[in-house]
């Protein structure tokens, strides 16, 4: 791989490492960030009637109402709460800026197979099979809507394998507790919403590479089949859905509260 630009990388892995470990930082879970993927000239991927980005926003807004609603003390910031695009960077370092506890990026998945069904939440790291890379690089590419991109993200290419192996072995601060939430998250769309889970996977998002806090990724299910897309199209549904996540941030917040 050439030369990715070096000084944002060297400093997002010197801030990551000064959050090697819980003990370094306040455990309590006080701002939250709900990241609707996709937005405005960036549809994401779509169904037979219905696209990404429109579903990922209504399923953000609920479950961070949830969390606003029913979680005292903690903020709910969103990167978007309308139809507009908003860089993949972008997306990170406001939850950077803020300095938010968690970061929950919501999206819709696809694949070329309609059987093909369920939810999955993604961590931070080295994906372990073809498909997880596949997503990765789906949702990685957005970055080729943005002006002037490479002043952003260097060398880095999307569809590299390469690339998102270079970057994916980086983000190792915040995997224990990114991977209890997403867990979390996984058993509440399973024994609450009625989906089926297909469980927590690992591959290199760009999006959580670059927050400094626990993140994940969801993937609420696949527009590619069709009844999966009328489900995450269905108001009830999308509530579970929302629920389901607001639940899991419920259980983990409980949980790190216990530790002080």
């Amino acid at each position: 791989m050439k030369n990715i630009v070096l000084v944002p990388f060297l400093a997002a892995i010197i801030l990551l490492n000064s959050f090697s470990t819980v003990g370094v930082r306040d455990i309590k879970i006080k701002k939250v960030v709900i990241d609707a993927g996709h937005g405005g000239k960036d549809p994401g991927t779509n169904g037979a009637f219905s696209i990404e980005k429109e579903i990922a926003l209504k399923i953000a807004r609920k479950a961070g109402e949830y969390i606003d609603k029913n979680l005292k003390g903690v903020e709910v910031i969103y990167t978007r709460f309308d139809d507009k695009f908003v860089e993949l960077e972008e997306r990170a370092q406001i939850a950077n800026r803020n300095g938010a506890d968690l970061f929950i990026s919501i999206h819709c998945n696809s694949f070329p197979s309609p059987t093909v069904y369920g939810t999955e939440t993604y961590v931070m790291g080295l994906h372990k099979e073809d498909a997880n890379l596949q997503v990765a690089i789906r949702e990685n590419s957005v970055i080729y809507l943005e002006n002037n991109y490479k002043d952003t993200y260097g060398d880095f290419d999307p569809k590299s394998p390469e690339s998102h192996i270079f970057f994916s072995l980086y983000q190792t601060a915040f995997l224990n507790n990114s991977i209890n939430l997403a867990t979390k998250i996984e058993i509440q769309f399973a024994k609450r919403a009625g989906r089926r889970s297909r469980g927590v996977k690992q591959a290199g998002f760009w999006v959580l590479w670059s927050t400094s806090m626990p993140s994940v990724l969801v993937e609420t299910g696949y527009l590619s089949n069709p009844r999966e897309e009328r489900d995450l199209n269905n108001e009830l549904k999308q509530d579970y859905i929302a629920s389901g996540i607001f639940r899991a941030v419920r259980a983990y917040k409980e949980e790190m509260d216990a530790m002080e």
